[in-house]
């Protein structure tokens, strides 16, 4: 009897790692997915500095206009960040819908591909902007906290149109 629960014991232990290792993919998956959407959340919220603290010190960020492979605006470090992300102030109200994503982890860095629909209005001129967005991510696990240590932001099109109080 003993040698029969040897061999299902070992014939198991395999089984039971792969599925711990595959529930660490999993919740990796998870923390990253909530640290895009918190940064959205930041981002119509005008929480700048708590927006600017998810990403590393260093942290490179480039936002490209639509087709141009050549960066409109280059921006580094937490104190950049904090003051560029002030630019949504013009903006009364704006909501960033998170769509579809692909990232892909490797250890305690990881890469993305996220789109976003983001949404201005200014009621001064009655106008809501709307930006398709790609965001190309290089994620960093520091301190057992997944932040941003690079994101290019590229704006694929933009819609402006006329909007009723």
């Amino acid at each position: 009897m003993k040698t029969k629960i040897s061999i299902i014991i070992i014939t198991v232990l395999p089984f039971i790692s792969a599925c711990n290792q595959r529930n660490i993919q999993i919740t990796e998956r998870i923390e990253i997915e909530n640290l895009i959407n918190a940064y959205s959340h930041c981002a119509d919220n005008r929480e700048t500095q708590k927006q600017s603290e998810l990403f590393t010190e260093d942290a490179l960020v480039k936002v490209f206009n639509e087709k141009s492979n050549k960066p409109a605006q280059t921006l580094r470090g937490r104190k950049a960040l904090e003051e560029a992300f002030h630019v949504l102030l013009q903006y009364d109200a704006t909501t960033h819908f998170n769509g579809q994503s692909i990232i892909k982890i490797n250890g305690n860095t990881a890469t993305g591909e996220v789109y976003c629909l983001a949404h201005h209005i200014k009621k001064s001129d009655n106008s809501l902007l709307i930006m398709s967005i790609r965001y190309h991510d290089t994620y960093t696990k520091q301190n057992g906290k997944w932040l941003f240590s690079e994101r290019d932001l590229y704006i694929d099109w933009t819609d402006k149109r006329e909007i009723s109080n």
